[in-house]
Parts: C-alpha cells; structure tokens; sequence
C-alpha cells in the first residue's frame, strides 16, 4: 500500500495475550524503521494475562512523529484472534479506506459483508491459526500475519519480514526459528485479498 499524500499510516492490533501481537507490532516497526520510515510501537493492555483482550499499535510515516497518544483513526487494522471480529468492533473509528488483515479461514467476501464496511475499505484475510498449527503444533498466529502485511507494504517482501522475526526471537530453537519462517512465507503466499 503506498503512502500516496505522505501522510502518517496508523495501524491497530486486536489480539489476545500470548498471540504475538505485541511482538508482530515491534517487528513491523523494526522492518519499516530500517526501511527508513520514521516508526512508533506501543502495546495497550487491560487484564495483563494469557487470553487476555489486548490492543498493539504503530504509526508508520516519510517524517518524525511527534505524536504520542493512541491510534484511534487506523488505516490499517490486523485482527489476531478471529473471534474479535465481533467482540472488539474493529472497525471503531477507521479511516473508509481502511486495510483489515483478518486472521480467518472465512472467505474475504463473505467477512467483508458481515463487518458492514465501506465500499473503499480492503479485506485481505489469511488462515493463520491453521498454517501456525501446520508449522509449529502451536496457535501462534503472529508469523504469518507478518508474511501478510508484505500485500499491503508492498516495498517489503515476505522474507523481509521472516529475517527480522528471525533476529527478534534468536533466543528460540533453530528448528522453531525455521517453523516461523515457513509460516511467513505461508501467510503471505495463502492471503487473499477482497
């Protein structure tokens, strides 16, 4: 997605405690800061426990941000945990053209009727959960939405994403380090897009 009037892109995170919404956050920063954007990242909590509703943000732009209140227009939305398409409104104060990355295997279509969007927002939907649950034997959605997000910052590529997830949990397992690779490349080859 390009950043046709240099304006400010804000992005808003619905996920649970444990999904790795907070760390998918950070690690779209990271990218996007050694892209040369200037980037925020910052996690808003409620119960901090396992399970637990949460919200992650970031504001991406070409110029410093001066900015340091929370996200309350995005542009673009990611929904970690299906279930929050219902639970959290995740449509609350969006820009109309706004970009929801939905972690879902329900068809992009039928998920765009049932949100009652605007015509001009996007749908891109992926079935993270069951490439993470292929990959790794765990519901860790956060990889392949990363392998998603490169459909909508287009000057950055899948593997992009995958290194800098792969520098950011060093501290895992080689073979797990390899599972959320795949898992990457997965979620942006298996994203659909309405």
């Amino acid at each position: 997605m390009e950043n046709r009037n240099k304006k400010t892109l804000e992005v808003r995170w619905h996920g649970r405690g444990g999904q790795g919404a907070k760390s998918a956050s950070a690690i779209l920063a990271e990218v996007l800061f050694e892209e040369g954007k200037h980037v925020q990242a910052f996690p808003e909590y409620g119960a901090e426990r396992q399970g637990a509703p949460m919200r992650a943000y970031n504001r991406i732009s070409d110029n410093p941000i001066r900015r340091r209140c929370s996200v309350e227009n995005p542009n673009i939305v990611v929904i970690v945990d299906p279930t929050m398409v219902v639970s959290s409104n995740p449509s609350e104060g969006c820009t109309s053209d706004a970009v929801y990355l939905v972690n879902t295997p329900e068809d992009a279509q039928v998920l765009r009727s049932r949100m009652n969007l605007s015509a001009d927002a996007r749908v891109l939907v992926v079935d993270a959960t069951k490439i993470t649950l292929e990959e790794l034997g765990q519901n860790r959605p956060n990889a392949p939405l990363l392998g998603a997000l490169s459909h909508i910052f287009t000057d950055v590529s899948a593997e992009t994403f995958a290194d800098h997830f792969i520098k950011k949990m060093k501290q895992l397992p080689a073979p797990i380090l390899e599972a959320n690779r795949r898992a990457i490349l997965r979620g942006r080859e298996e994203a659909v897009l309405a």
